[in-house]
């Protein structure tokens, strides 16, 4: 079949696989121009490994490691008629390029809030990887069925406590417009933070360590967002910001846990905004965003989701490197972003955009641009009129 881009306001429905494979090259490619990362990761566990930050991280610990990887994620096979998702795609070209590296890429594709599925990763790691010296969780989902309880917990984009407004931007239009959100209740609070909080990584954790399956000095990080106060309503002091509290306080606790028993250290790892499928769904950012990606290309400081990870990676995480933590015992690889002439630049553009100056005030064509690639769309080289086959297995 033929596949064409259809949007369907934050989100595509649609994904080439030719395209998204081209995507997954170019990051390998990448992280093996910058070279090998010195002792790092052998056994990888990525949790949430198909897109985004989750998916740059396992690229990262193969390519620039030789690691092992078991990736986890919940994605969507073809059907009649209509391709796979993007992560599904994903995941088969980063499997392929392992598999031809010669490296171990093992895949769960399933609830990985499910005890089930936390019992099949276990097994996996034990029969093929030997114990895993690194956890990334990196899963991104608005909903969760507790394993314990059975209760459904959806996760809302909200403020808490008054209802805000500010600019927004309809990325897919162009249209500049003000949005009002009203607060969430204390119920919807809680489910967030259920969905989005750092319940499930204990309990992958907790996992792990009664099968005896974490080497000695294991890592396991999370990545967080924070971002400057313009989106603080919406993010930091909103529904996500509590649940990416309830993250920090479980990154704590498994650290303690982790060194009590002879093992390594957890930690948050505060990462730049980026274009991903779940920031264009969250009112505010992907407006701030296009403004950020302006200011940080013309100062040749902007980074994507592999330029990142592969930088916490070779300056931070290994490469006889040092975690460099802020007051908050955090780790931040948004260190560009902050930098106080960035966000002073951010702070007086803001309040000039408009629908007719959004083009030439901000890099809304590289928002767009990069949108698109995370579905396969956009890449160079590929014939988007030729048929492709969308019907792919993934082993």
């Amino acid at each position: 079949m033929v596949i064409k881009p259809k949007v369907r306001g934050f989100v595509c429905v649609t994904a080439h696989p030719l395209g998204c494979a081209s995507h997954v090259r170019e990051q390998i490619e990448y992280v093996k121009r910058k070279g090998p990362i010195k002792d790092g990761p052998k056994s990888v566990l990525v949790i949430g490994a198909s897109t985004g930050y989750g998916l740059s991280s396992r690229i990262t610990a193969a390519f620039g490691s030789g690691a092992k990887t078991l990736g986890v994620f919940f994605e969507r096979p073809s059907e009649e008629g209509r391709p796979a998702t993007p992560g599904w795609y994903n995941s088969i070209a980063f499997t392929d390029a392992a598999r031809a590296a010669g490296l171990y890429a093992a895949n769960l594709n399933g609830d990985a809030f499910s005890d089930d599925l936390k019992q099949q990763a276990l097994a996996i790691i034990k029969r093929d990887m030997g114990p895993i010296d690194l956890v990334v969780y990196s899963l991104a989902s608005p909903r969760r069925t507790h394993p314990r309880t059975g209760v459904v917990h959806k996760s809302v984009l909200k403020p808490v406590g008054e209802p805000y407004t500010n600019k927004t931007v309809d990325t897919d239009k162009g249209i500049v417009s003000e949005i009002t959100i009203g607060p969430a209740n204390e119920a919807e609070i809680a489910d967030t933070s259920a969905v989005m909080g750092g319940e499930d990584w204990e309990f992958w954790m907790n996992a792990l360590a009664d099968a005896k399956l974490l080497a000695p000095g294991a890592t396991a990080v999370a990545y967080s967002y924070i971002g400057p106060e313009v989106t603080w309503a919406i993010y930091k002091n909103g529904t996500i910001g509590l649940a990416k509290n309830d993250l920090e306080r479980s990154a704590k606790k498994i650290d303690a846990q982790l060194k009590a028993h002879g093992y390594g250290r957890a930690f948050i790892s505060v990462n730049k905004a980026l274009v991903t499928q779940a920031s264009s769904a969250i009112p505010v950012v992907p407006l701030y965003i296009s403004i950020l990606y302006k200011i940080m290309k013309a100062n040749g400081t902007h980074e994507g989701c592999i330029e990142q990870i592969q930088r916490l990676f070779a300056t931070q995480m290994y490469n006889g490197s040092a975690l460099n933590f802020d007051a908050g015992g955090r780790v931040r690889i948004d260190d560009l972003e902050m930098r106080p002439a960035v966000q002073a630049e951010v702070a007086r553009i803001w309040p000039q955009v408009t629908t007719e100056n959004l083009a030439a005030l901000t890099d809304i064509a590289g928002y767009r641009s990069e949108f698109m690639k995370l579905f396969g769309f956009g890449l160079a080289g590929i014939n988007y009129e030729a048929d492709v086959e969308p019907h792919l297995p993934l082993t």
